[in-house]
């Protein structure tokens, strides 16, 4: 039997670095592939997500996205998002909207803004609602900190739903050493895992340092997660954390894996972007 061969490329987000920011696996013409398919090559690849570029049913959309996991297909995710309007573009698609793709998902349509800052993404607008006092003492346990650290705590959903907490400083998010077990315990089905952030002092060359871990994803840590500062910019916005319009975030330090998630508020609108490089370009058998 022939082999299916299939573009395919492997792109670093939120980074002009290469090996820095975090990875995702794009595979071209991905309407050759079955679901099963599309899930064992996921698996076998092992990152936290691969995407599959396929042909739209919306006629608004320059294409359809599919997002795995190695264990399960999401309806969406922020960077495997941003990465994938990256490889298209460099693989020819011209956008029919000119200075904007659209991007169809389970979630839904997703714009993606063409930037000389990056590709930005207009995020779903976000359901919050408060964690509950045990909810907060459960994950105070498991990240080693006291409950009165945690200064905000709310469920956000924004295509992905995150638990998402406010820690008193960026210093404190960058020595967490988290108890993968008990975090793992504290997550309710239906929820991707726990997002902490801290803010920097005035002046520093990016806002806030986020870390965002998913145990029961099969990724502990997730290097720079588009979905969780997604979340973050949500409360920031709303809690009124900071003045400005945009900010930048910094994630991936403790794993080596250094990227900056650029977000911007437009009206009732939060923007997240950044730039992306490609590492890897060629083609899988199948």
């Amino acid at each position: 039997m022939l082999n299916r061969i299939t573009p395919f490329k492997q792109i670093d987000i939120f980074t002009q670095v290469p090996f820095k920011g975090n990875p995702v696996a794009v595979v071209l013409n991905g309407d050759k592939l079955s679901t099963t398919e599309m899930q064992q090559i996921a698996n076998w690849i092992h990152l936290s997500e691969t995407t599959f570029v396929c042909t739209p049913t919306n006629s608004q959309a320059d294409y359809r996205l599919r997002i795995f996991t190695p264990q399960n297909e999401l309806p969406f995710a922020g960077h495997p998002t941003i990465g994938s309007a990256y490889a298209v573009l460099k693989s020819g698609l011209t956008p029919q909207h000119g200075q904007y793709l659209v991007q169809e998902c389970d979630q839904g349509l997703v714009r993606i803004d063409i930037t000389d800052d990056g590709l930005f993404l207009t995020l779903p607008q976000p359901e919050k609602s408060p964690l509950q006092a045990e909810q907060v003492k459960a994950f105070s346990k498991a990240l080693g900190v006291s409950a009165s650290e945690i200064h905000l705590a709310e469920t956000i959903d924004v295509g992905a739903v995150w638990y998402t907490l406010q820690l008193s400083s960026a210093e404190q998010v960058l020595a967490l050493q988290p108890d993968m077990s008990l975090l793992s315990q504290a997550i309710a089905d239906g929820v991707t895992g726990v997002t902490v952030f801290g803010q920097y002092p005035e002046n520093s060359q990016t806002n806030f340092e986020v870390r965002s871990f998913a145990p029961n994803e099969g990724a502990d840590e997730d290097p720079v997660c588009g979905s969780g500062n997604g979340c973050v910019a949500a409360m920031v916005r709303d809690h009124q954390l900071l003045k400005p319009s945009e900010y930048v975030a910094s994630q991936g330090v403790c794993l080596g894996r250094d990227g900056y998630v650029s977000i911007k508020f437009s009206d009732d609108q939060i923007l997240l972007g950044g730039f992306a490089e490609v590492c890897i370009d060629g083609q899988l058998s199948i």
